[in-house]
């Protein structure tokens, strides 16, 4: 990896700055919004501010070693949706190894995972290219969606009881109280959590599964696309909240209304 094009987002460290406190990403049970946070309030774990050093932070808990794979994926997932990672730019395994505190192998194998959804390139004996995605990988993926899961909800609110779609108000309040701080990372979670609840009560697990890998690649940022806003996200989550009360009221014409509306915005 070329250090010069890197530095921006993976600082580099002085001397010693990794034995014994290795920056992670979060760690199991931790939940997003709670995560510790730097003097520029930018979440540890991933990216520090241009020309930051953290070698003078808190000790950060070492990632456990049996679960390293797992919590460095959903780590390297997070940074994309956060923008962290950024499209058309190259990383190698070894040095995201140092920047977790841990080998290039996990990283290796949760990147090469990464290739497999789509979200990087491999560059032969350089490391991984996040993809560049514009506008009309977006919509497509929006359409599809759509597709699998706009009927299906529609078929759920004519037969799902009241007070099954009760038992999902957490899920949806979960994704306001995730744009109400602005974490988009932490939001993309819960989203998904959502959609995928929705979809499992139709009992396909296989449908259920082929949904949810078209809605996280649908989260990924777009090359040189807009961050997404809080107000973004706050008003799409405000559609999740109308969506379940409308499936408890049992109120079909104003299901289907919100239902196309919310994929139409391709956002949720």
């Amino acid at each position: 990896m070329e250090q010069s094009a890197r530095e921006g987002v993976w600082p580099s460290y002085a001397p010693g700055a990794h034995s014994g406190t290795p920056v992670t990403g979060r760690v199991p049970g931790q939940v997003r919004g709670d995560r510790p946070r730097d003097s520029g309030d930018r979440p540890r774990g991933m990216g520090a501010a241009r020309g930051e050093h953290t070698h003078s932070e808190p000790p950060v808990p070492r990632v456990v070693r049996h679960s390293v794979r797992g919590q460095i994926l959903e780590a390297l997932r997070a940074a994309l949706v956060d923008g962290e990672l950024i499209p058309g730019q190259v990383y190698s395994a070894p040095a995201l190894g140092a920047r977790f505190g841990v080998s290039a192998t996990p990283v290796r194998e949760a990147m090469q995972q990464l290739a497999v959804e789509g979200a990087v390139e491999v560059v032969p004996n350089r490391g991984f290219r996040v993809s560049e995605r514009g506008p009309r990988e977006l919509a497509e993926l929006a359409e599809v969606r759509a597709l699998i899961e706009v009927p299906v909800m529609l078929r759920l609110a004519r037969t799902v009881p009241a007070e099954r779609w009760g038992a999902l108000r957490p899920l949806a309040d979960a994704t306001v109280a995730a744009a109400a701080v602005g974490d988009r990372a932490s939001y993309a979670e819960c989203d998904r959590a959502f959609h995928r609840a929705v979809l499992a009560l139709g009992g396909n697990d296989q449908l259920v599964a082929v949904a949810d890998e078209l809605h996280r690649r649908s989260q990924w940022p777009l090359v040189a696309g807009p961050a997404t806003r809080r107000a973004d996200l706050l008003a799409d989550a405000a559609e999740h909240t109308a969506l379940l009360d409308a499936l408890i009221a049992q109120d079909l014409a104003v299901v289907q209304a919100l239902v196309r509306e919310h994929f139409t915005g391709a956002d949720g």
